[in-house]
């Protein structure tokens, strides 16, 4: 067996995009490769994705047909626990790559690229500078804040406030001052088991919906913020800590949208206000409420998220017939 992948980083959290090795996905809709791609080809996400060849806050995209009219490409996320419906630190990398790869003409000042996402149609914004690709930003999906100033019992914790929000994909979010904990000096370790208590107690006690479908209805991770949500000139810090207790070592694109979705509707953010959004790596996007929009019944916005992707290699791996550990592990 034979498996081909590009590695490109966004703001320090890895992407494996496969160039090769899988076989044809059935025609359908996203949401229909996305199912076909987790019951039947789940071991490829795992040697791709698990230890030996990554590790256990990897992240994967694979490249699919499009079926919405007008997309230029179509990608389905995979991670340590599954596959995801929503990522802006991959269409970052993408929208780079796919001018790169010749999968649109390239233009300057920019060049658009339409990326089908399980979430729906997310346009890429590429910049172009002496025929180089640079900085890219993207305007996702309507985002929307679900649930407001609502409070659980944590055990260890006790009460917490937390809000709810959508950006591609569900996350709680928490001022991490509830949870004594503070950008700098608290270990990772100890966000990391705040965030996972929080997000697998909602999981059971907060159930969610979706106007467009219900595969898009669950809780992905939870999100730690320094609590500086209204406007100002500084940078706000937050650590996303998603799918199976997964670190995302970028400021998290879904999860900028998802913040500025609650922003916006707590009157914390005005539309074309810019906020700058920093990981627990240090590395930044920029974030603003572009216009307003609806889900559904929800009040929703339409948000703009930029930031900056690097290659950082291109590998053959390959299986042999009985390397056991070879078809992926993880040691928590």
């Amino acid at each position: 067996m034979t498996l081909t992948v590009v590695d490109m980083h966004t703001g320090g959290e890895p992407l494996r995009i496969v160039t090769g090795g899988y076989p044809a996905i059935p025609k359908g809709t996203i949401l229909e490769k996305r199912a076909h791609v987790r019951d039947h080809l789940d071991h490829l996400r795992k040697i791709l994705m698990f230890e030996p060849r990554g590790h256990y806050d990897m992240y994967g995209a694979l490249l699919v047909e499009p079926d919405l009219p007008g997309a230029d490409l179509a990608v389905l996320f995979m991670h340590n626990e599954g596959y995801s419906t929503m990522c802006g630190h991959a269409i970052v990398a993408l929208g780079r790559y796919a001018v790169d790869e010749g999968l649109v003409a390239r233009q300057e000042p920019v060049t658009m690229v339409n990326i089908e996402a399980p979430c729906g149609l997310v346009v890429a914004s590429v910049e172009i500078s002496d025929g180089r690709a640079g900085a890219v930003s993207f305007e996702s999906v309507p985002a929307f804040l679900f649930a407001r100033d609502r409070q659980i019992e944590l055990p260890g914790y006790g009460a917490i406030g937390f809000d709810i929000a959508y950006g591609g994909a569900f996350y709680a979010l928490a001022d991490c001052r509830q949870f004594e904990l503070e950008f700098g000096r608290s270990r990772v370790r100890d966000f990391v088991d705040a965030a996972t208590v929080l997000t697998e107690t909602l999981k059971t006690e907060f159930p969610l919906s979706h106007p467009d479908h219900a595969d898009l209805a669950f809780l992905y991770g939870s999100i730690l913020t320094d609590g500086k949500d209204a406007f100002c000139g500084d940078a706000t810090k937050n650590i996303c800590v998603f799918a199976e207790a997964q670190v995302d070592r970028s400021p998290t694109g879904s999860g900028v949208t998802a913040r500025l979705a609650a922003m916006h509707a707590k009157g914390e953010i005005a539309i074309g206000q810019e906020r700058t959004f920093e990981s627990i790596a240090g590395s930044r996007f920029s974030g603003s409420v572009t216009r307003t929009a609806k889900a559904g019944p929800h009040d929703a916005i339409i948000a703009r998220v930029g930031g900056r992707a690097y290659y950082s290699g291109r590998v053959e791996f390959i299986v042999e017939p009985d390397d056991e550990l070879g078809r992926g592990f993880l040691l928590f």
